[in-house]
C-alpha cells in the first residue's frame, strides 16, 4: 500500500507500532552507566522498580530471581540482564489459562472492594465488554448501603444494554444476590454480575457479609477492585480481602492516571492471583484485558504504546482520518477539523491519558499535567461552536467585531479567542514540520522523539 492510500490512519498506526518496537531500546540506558555487574548495578535496577511503585518484597524477588538466572547464564555484560529482567517481571504477572473460564461458562461473579475505588463503574464496563462477546449480562444490585447505589447501576446497565435486578435500599445483600441468581437462570443469562456496597478490610461485620453471600451462593468468581492511585495501600488491601473473604482475580482502575502499575505485580505476588482488567478512563469500553508485557512497559517506564493503538483504532474513523490527511496535505483544515481532532481526542481518554502512555511521560506526568488545562479544552470547544459555519471553514475572515461576538457566545474573553486562532495558526505550521505525519520521513525531531501526528 503506498503513502497516498495509507492515508492519515495508516501512517499514525504504523508509526505508533514502529515505536512501539523501537521502544525496548530505551531500557538500555537503565544499564548504560555500569561495565560489570555487581552491588551497584543491581541497586540502581532496584530503585528503578522502587520507582515504578514496586513493593520491596516483589523487588527483593525480582532481584533475586535475576542474580540467579545471571549466575546460572553466567552473563557478565550488564546489558545482557536487559530480557531477563523484562522476562522476569512479565513471568511474576502471568494470568494463567484459567483465568478467563468464566466469561465462557455460566458464571456467578461477585465484585468487591473497599469504598470508592470504582466497583460500579468496573461493573458496568465488565458488562458491557461481556455483551460486545454476545454474551446475556444480568447485573444485580447488593450494595443496599449506599444512597442511590441502585440508581448509578442501573445508569450502567443502560449504557451497556443490560438487564438489572435491583434491591431495596438496606434489604439483605446475601437475599438480593440469592434472588438474582434464580432470575439471571430464568432468563437464561449467560453472566450475573454482583455490584456490592464497599467496605474497608477491618470493618468484620461488612467482610462477614461478604462471606454470607458466597455461602448462601455458588459463586464462580469473586473479583476484587482496586485502586492503582492507592499504589502500595492497593497491595495490603488486597491481601486482607484475599485472606479474609477469597479472591479468584482482580480489576485495578484509575491506570491511566499518574500511576506506573508497579502494585499489579505486588497484588500478584502477595495474593497469588491474577490481574483480569485494568480501567483506563471513565467510558463504557475503557476496561481493558490484563496483558503482562503491557504492563511491565509501564513499570519500566516504556509506556503503553499498544493500548494507544487500540484507543486510537476505537476512537477514530478511518475515512475520516484519510480525509483529514487529504486537508493537511493541502494546508486547507479549518475548524471543523481542529474540533473533530479534539473530540477524537476525548475519546481516546483526553490528552493526560495519551501522554500516559508514551515512552518516558508516565514518570513526569506531574509536570506534563501542571502544563495541560482539561477546561481550558473545553473552552476551546464553546468558542469553535460560536463560530458561524462560515468562520470555521474560513479563519481568515476572523476580524475584530467576530472575535468579539464569538467571545460573548462561548462567555470568554476576546484576549482567549485571539490565542486560540494564533494556536491554530502555529498548529498548521508544525503540521508542516512532521514529515512523519505527511509522508516519508522519519517520525519525531531531531533527537529521534515521539511525537503524536495529530
Amino acid at each position: 500500500m503506498g503513502e497516498e492510500k495509507k492515508g492519515f490512519w495508516g501512517r499514525l498506526v504504523e508509526g505508533l507500532s514502529k515505536t512501539r518496537d523501537n521502544i525496548v531500546s530505551g531500557i538500555d540506558s537503565i544499564f548504560s552507566g555500569f561495565s560489570s555487574i555487581d552491588d551497584d548495578f543491581y541497586e540502581e535496577i532496584e530503585e528503578i522498580l522502587i520507582m515504578g511503585d514496586i513493593g520491596v518484597n516483589a523487588t527483593e524477588s525480582i532481584i533475586e530471581s535475576l542474580k540467579e538466572k545471571v549466575k546460572e547464564n553466567h552473563i557478565k555484560d550488564p546489558a545482557e540482564c536487559k530480557e531477563l529482567l523484562i522476562n522476569s517481571i512479565k513471568e511474576q504477572m502471568d494470568v494463567g489459562e484459567t483465568a478467563y473460564r468464566f466469561e465462557n461458562e455460566k458464571s456467578v461473579v461477585l465484585v468487591i472492594g473497599v469504598n470508592g475505588v470504582g466497583k460500579t463503574t468496573s461493573v458496568g464496563k465488565l458488562a458491557g465488554k461481556l455483551k460486545d462477546q454476545g454474551k446475556k449480562v444480568v447485573l444485580a444490585a447488593a450494595d443496599t448501603f449506599r444512597a442511590a447505589a441502585g440508581d448509578q447501576l442501573l445508569e450502567w446497565a443502560n449504557r451497556a444494554g443490560v438487564e438489572m435486578i435491583g434491591g431495596q435500599e438496606g434489604a439483605d445483600p446475601a437475599s438480593i444476590v440469592y434472588d438474582a441468581v434464580a432470575a439471571a437462570k430464568a432468563r437464561n443469562a449467560d453472566v450475573l454480575l454482583c455490584d456490592t456496597a464497599g467496605r474497608l478490610h477491618v470493618d468484620e461485620d461488612m467482610m462477614a457479609e461478604l462471606i454470607q453471600i458466597k455461602e448462601n451462593v455458588a459463586v464462580s468468581q469473586t473479583i476484587l477492585v482496586v485502586d492503582a492511585m492507592t499504589g502500595q495501600d492497593a497491595v495490603n488491601v488486597a491481601k486482607e480481602f484475599n485472606e479474609k473473604v477469597g479472591v479468584d482475580g482482580i480489576i485495578i482502575t484509575k491506570m491511566d492516571g499518574d500511576t506506573r502499575g508497579g502494585a499489579a505485580l505486588s497484588i500478584r505476588s502477595v495474593t497469588g492471583k491474577p490481574i483480569l482488567y485494568v480501567g483506563m478512563g471513565e467510558k463504557l469500553e475503557d476496561l481493558q484485558q490484563f496483558y503482562p508485557d503491557r504492563m511491565t512497559s509501564r513499570i519500566l517506564g516504556m509506556g503503553d504504546v499498544m493500548s494507544l493503538i487500540e484507543k486510537a483504532e476505537a476512537a477514530v474513523d478511518q475515512e475520516a482520518a484519510q480525509e483529514m490527511s487529504k486537508k493537511l496535505k493541502k494546508m486547507d483544515f479549518d475548524f471543523n477539523d481542529y474540533l473533530t481532532s479534539l473530540e477524537q481526542m476525548n475519546k481516546m481518554g483526553g490528552i493526560s491519558s495519551i501522554l500516559n502512555m508514551l515512552p518516558g511521560v508516565g514518570s513526569k506526568m506531574k509536570d506534563v499535567e501542571s502544563m495541560i488545562d482539561e477546561k481550558a479544552m473545553d473552552r476551546t470547544k464553546s468558542i469553535i461552536l460560536s463560530m458561524t459555519p462560515q468562520e470555521r471553514s474560513n479563519p481568515g475572515i476572523l476580524n475584530l467585531s467576530r472575535k468579539n461576538r464569538i467571545a460573548r457566545g462561548a462567555g470568554v474573553d476576546v484576549a482567549e479567542v485571539n490565542r486560540l486562532v494564533k494556536q491554530f495558526e502555529q498548529s498548521k505550521k508544525m503540521m508542516k514540520q512532521m514529515p512523519g505525519l505527511m509522508g516519508g520521513g522519519k517520525m519525531g525531531g531531531k533527537r529521534g522523539g515521539f511525537k503524536l501526528p495529530f
